[in-house]
């Protein structure tokens, strides 16, 4: 298996041979036989995801189109990176061997480039623009499983869930937003075996840095602070046109003081923090750090509140919400409020938001709503959603499996 394990192959692996033992697991897995063995973690956990969604043989199906996909592509703010894009890996997409492809962070391809035998060959298994190439509608593949573990990583031949797409390998990076941190899609090179090498990976992950680095050197200074809390154990504060990673403590304080603008005292911050156990000479000794870290224009004292409005993520998300814009609200969703902390004040604002979104979802009864939440953080063992999305979709024998399964673990558990 590979040292790397972002890269197909390692030195000296026999490409064919890796593509019949890799197949073999396939066919094995599709067809029930559990959990492959042999394979990189990276791809059996994904051919795991996938199969809750599709079968072998699907193909990733269109969501825009002409006009509603020329708007949409126009204003994405991957557009202004096109150019970067074309400069970098424009070279390999115009040498009849490949596909310069970039999808959005919901895995629709924007563009697909190349020469045009190349592209009537990708167009048979509809990787063409506007399509939706994420893993629960297209299953594992370089842009789509990109962008669900975060990474840049190669999909090589048979390591592709949908047999459609098994004559093909690619390598992907997703790229950022570098205000928030948010994913905003994937840059993907796709071809042949030959682009299983460090080579393609280090060039789609080099691509993807230039790019971000572009966005972030074009954006203007915001006139407002910025703070991501969601899917982070240390929040990402955006102040002064720079990004600052805080500590958790520090990212506990300011989460806690955006959702209360009257201010808190020291008490009530240390009880938030700490509960019972609260010792106020460290809550003023951290309120002391965070302070010179904000600047006296930012965080007062006497009591502890903001100066100045920050936009928060989380917060977002709960506009969304009011405006019932639920799958919006999912979108922006990347993950729980500071998933690692046990501070009760951010516990309980945590378990708010999650239980808003989840009754949100549910409520809507829409089977790709729901499908999403179960392929996020915190639909896993879910099994209500499992249940209403199984009424939703009962030709799917995964759903059925699932519910059973935890069903039965729950029954176990009482």
């Amino acid at each position: 298996m590979p040292v790397n394990p972002w890269l197909a192959l390692t030195p000296g692996d026999d490409p064919a041979e890796r593509i019949r033992q890799v197949g073999r697991a396939h066919e094995s897995f599709v067809s029930g036989g559990g959990r492959p063995d042999r394979m990189r973690t990276v791809v059996a956990d994904s051919w795991a995801r996938s199969a809750a969604w599709i079968g072998a043989d699907s193909t990733a199906p269109i969501d825009l189109a002409d006009d509603d996909l020329e708007a949409y592509r126009s204003a994405h703010p991957l557009a202004t990176v096109m150019p970067i894009f074309r400069d970098l890996l424009g070279g390999l997409a115009e040498d009849g061997d490949h596909i310069l492809a970039v999808c959005d962070a919901h895995g629709r391809m924007l563009w697909v480039e190349g020469h045009a035998a190349t592209l009537r060959g990708a167009a048979s298994m509809n990787f063409v623009p506007g399509a939706r190439w994420d893993e629960a509608h297209a299953g594992t593949n370089a842009p789509g499983t990109a962008l669900a573990v975060d990474h840049a990583i190669q999909i090589f031949a048979t390591e592709h869930f949908s047999r459609p797409v098994q004559q093909w390998t690619c390598a992907a990076a997703p790229v950022h937003d570098p205000a928030t941190g948010l994913l905003l899609g994937a840059i993907d090179v796709t071809g042949g075996d030959h682009l299983a090498n460090p080579h393609s990976l280090a060039l789609v992950r080099a691509t993807a840095l230039a790019a971000e680095a572009y966005l972030a050197a074009d954006r203007p200074v915001r006139d407002r602070p910025a703070v991501a809390a969601l899917g982070r154990d240390e929040a990402l504060l955006t102040v002064r046109g720079k990004r600052l990673r805080l500590g958790r403590r520090h990212s506990e304080l300011l989460v806690l003081l955006t959702m209360h603008p009257e201010g808190r005292t020291g008490d009530q911050l240390g009880f938030d923090l700490y509960g019972d156990d609260v010792n106020p000479v460290t809550v003023r000794a951290e309120l002391s750090r965070l302070r010179r870290i904000l600047g006296p224009e930012l965080l007062d004292s006497r009591p502890y509140r903001l100066r100045a409005e920050i936009d928060v993520d989380f917060g977002a998300v709960g506009r969304l919400l009011d405006s019932g814009r639920v799958g919006e609200a999912l979108s922006a969703y990347p993950g729980m409020l500071l998933p690692a902390s046990d501070a009760p004040g951010v516990v309980r604002l945590r378990r708010r938001l999650d239980d808003r979104l989840r009754a949100a979802v549910l409520a809507a009864g829409d089977r790709r709503l729901l499908q999403s939440w179960l392929n996020g953080p915190l639909g896993a063992d879910d099994l209500e959603m499992w249940e209403a999305y199984a009424a939703l979709a009962p030709a799917d024998p995964f759903a059925a499996r699932r519910v059973a399964e935890l069903t039965r673990e729950y029954s176990l558990q009482r």
